[in-house]
């Protein structure tokens, strides 16, 4: 049964992620990297003016603040993609897969600009009368109505898509290789079947005390605990590499000189490398996917392009700083080839080969903290979408199916849960990036005048309101 949907879920993933994809992703950030000339990467500082809120007010429509809305999208992307997501694209895709996620990252970061600010351009009502924000709500408020089926695709797609599935699956991974095997209380040659299940029973059970709280929760939880877990695993590599930083040259080079040949790519492809960094690079980022701005649109502002700016810092921490922190752990410790270990576990060994028991109990401690707030962030992505399908009523219902899959997703194997994940977020692409590249021209507009009531210091719209009280 399992080996069935292992076959499955890879030939769906395969399907999914073929070169067209490529072409929309790749393309539509580029498209939209000329379409604003570069401009917005000019406003970096404004834009972190805004994440630690220097402009907020409180009487702005929306439900969480610009750090919040930051904080939950990053518990999202901060996960298993920039752990063991990196460990995977190297040992399939060669050490020049990392470049792909590079140029994957720097083209998100066009593309988040435009997608979170359609997000709150085009917000619309749920059936409860709430303000809501996402792909289901641009196609549905700016489309023609002919267009409206996307909207309801994605919503499906979604729900797949954001089902905790290598989150629980590699969390429970970790767990058993690095206390219950090496500390003797099971074996490599027993059947993780009934260690899978009563772990990720307790995982469920966890998540679930956070998951039906909403986002207030959700967004409390990820304020806490990203900025810090962030901070101590960048702190924590610049240590090991400094440690050995003889041999960091030698990783950047491997990168970029296995970019473009593909030597190290599962059967020597160029294109196969391209495509697999690609799909870890979005599953990263999830520029393009369309889950990001659920999120970004639930902020409280009445300026479409601030939230923008903040979620274009997204694909800069989580991709072009941690995925390539990860990179190099694993370049530098040279543990990438030959071996059982695969996905988290081949970082956790890079990380214990390179700091000794420190390492281990970091990325431990880094893999459990990032997994269980991707898990919290999923639940609410779904969650809206069920929302937007089948009415706010079922939202909860939605809830209970995503806390019990993590106890089935936990006992299938890594490749069956890479498939499903890969193949739904390359579904969810579709609309998203259509909708985007249809509207792109109407952001222009909104960011020309917007950032020149920043150039001429006229943004700050609460000293407006104050002054007129």
């Amino acid at each position: 049964m399992l080996d069935t949907i292992n076959v499955i879920t890879t030939r769906f993933a395969d399907l999914a992620w073929g070169p067209w994809l490529l072409w929309l992703l790749l393309g539509g950030g580029f498209y939209f990297l000329v379409l604003s000339r570069f401009t917005p990467f000019r406003y970096l500082k404004h834009a972190f003016d805004l994440i630690r809120g220097k402009y907020d007010d409180p009487n702005d429509p929306g439900h969480i603040n610009h750090f919040s809305a930051l904080s939950a999208a990053l518990a999202g992307t901060i996960g298993m993609g920039n752990i063991a997501g990196v460990a995977l694209a190297i040992q399939i895709g060669g050490p020049g897969a990392i470049f792909w996620m590079w140029m994957t990252a720097i083209l998100g970061i066009a593309t988040k600009f435009f997608t979170c600010s359609l997000a709150v351009m085009y917000r619309g009502k749920d059936d409860a009368g709430e303000l809501q924000g996402g792909p289901m709500y641009v196609i549905r408020e700016a489309l023609p109505k002919n267009m409206h089926f996307l909207a309801y695709f994605f919503g499906i797609v979604a729900m797949i898509g954001c089902l905790p599935v290598l989150q629980s699956n590699q969390l429970i991974q970790i767990i058993r290789d690095l206390i219950f095997i090496d500390q003797g209380l099971l074996t490599i040659e027993e059947d993780p079947f009934y260690f899978n299940l009563f772990a990720g029973t307790a995982l469920a059970a966890l998540a679930g005390s956070i998951i039906f709280g909403g986002l207030n929760r959700i967004a409390r939880a990820a304020t806490i605990v990203v900025p810090f877990m962030a901070v101590l695993y960048i702190g924590t590599v610049v240590v090991a590499l400094g440690m050995n930083v003889e041999k960091v040259p030698a990783a950047f080079a491997m990168i970029f000189s296995d970019a473009f040949t593909g030597e190290a790519a599962a059967g020597g492809s160029v294109l196969a490398m391209m495509v697999y960094g690609v799909q870890r690079g979005a599953f990263s980022n999830e520029a393009g996917m369309g889950t990001e701005s659920l999120v970004h649109g639930a902020v409280k502002t009445s300026e479409p392009i601030r939230e923008g700016l903040v979620a274009m810092v997204g694909p800069i921490i989580d991709t072009l700083i941690i995925c390539t922190a990860t990179a190099l752990m694993i370049l530098v410790a040279g543990n990438w080839q030959g071996g059982d270990a695969q996905g988290v576990t081949l970082t956790a060994n890079a990380f214990s080969q390179l700091l000794g028991p420190i390492g281990t109990a970091i990325i431990f401690i880094s893999v459990v903290s990032f997994a269980t707030t991707t898990l919290f962030t999923y639940s609410f992505y779904g969650s809206q979408c069920a929302s937007f399908v089948f009415g706010t009523r079922h939202k909860n219902s939605y809830r209970f199916v995503f806390v019990a899959s993590i106890i089935l997703i936990a006992m299938i194997s890594l490749d069956a849960a890479v498939g499903l994940i890969d193949g739904s977020f390359a579904l969810m692409a579709i609309p998203t990036m259509v909708s985007a590249i249809w509207l792109a021209p109407k952001v222009v507009v909104a960011a020309k005048i917007y950032l020149n009531k920043v150039d001429l210091g006229t943004h700050d719209t609460r000293s407006i309101s104050t002054s007129n009280d």
